[in-house]
């Protein structure tokens, strides 16, 4: 299992399993990098440009060949336990869906994960060009977060929210019903007059 920066598992064998989309991937299928950001490596750039900026991997989704890559979590919901964030606006609570990192890659571009994954830069066990390493998450709640880092816990696992977890959401839910019932300005603000 892949293991973070302090030696902790992430919950995965190979992070590119569970990996999404690539996050510079346009809805028609250009590189939103090569587009916006070409001056941070202009070779990259020319080559997508040359093919009409096409994303270079193609259909079969073999992200690990592309540089650039990388898919972070939108964080609305647990993918070990399916709880759904609940925030609430005015409240300055802790996040109930975290982002968890299953690769990481700091801001010189160099891997600051597993040793395994900045050494296997050259390719993977199917073959494929690693261009790695790259940031990859996904959204984990508290509980799942904790249960992955503290344990042998899996990404993958068929869990239920915890107990704890689902009692706080509707904590959540009860305040936000509460907050949306209309209620007029002279019965909010009236000092008992």
């Amino acid at each position: 299992m892949e293991h973070t920066p302090d030696g902790t598992p992430v919950g995965v064998d190979d992070p590119y399993a569970v990996a999404g989309m690539c996050d510079h991937l346009t809805d028609d299928g250009r590189c939103r990098f090569a587009l916006t950001r070409g001056d941070a490596d202009p070779d990259f750039a020319a080559a997508r440009r040359a093919d009409d900026y096409a994303c270079h991997v193609g259909p079969d989704e073999a992200w690990r060949a592309c540089p650039h890559y990388r898919s972070t979590t939108d964080g609305r919901e647990c993918a070990r336990c399916g709880l759904a964030e609940v925030r609430l606006a005015h409240e300055d609570a802790r996040p109930l869906v975290e982002e968890h990192h299953l690769s990481y890659r700091d801001g010189s571009g160099s891997a600051a994960g597993n040793a395994d994954t900045a050494s296997d830069a050259a390719s993977n066990a199917n073959g494929d060009t690693d261009a790695g390493p790259h940031e990859i998450t996904v959204a984990l709640c508290r509980w799942c977060h904790a249960k992955v880092h503290g344990s042998f816990a899996r990404i993958d696992d068929d869990a239920s929210p915890d107990p704890e977890a689902i009692a706080e959401r509707e904590g959540r839910r009860t305040r936000e019903r509460e907050e949306s019932a209309f209620e007029t300005a002279r019965k909010r603000y009236d000092q008992g007059e």
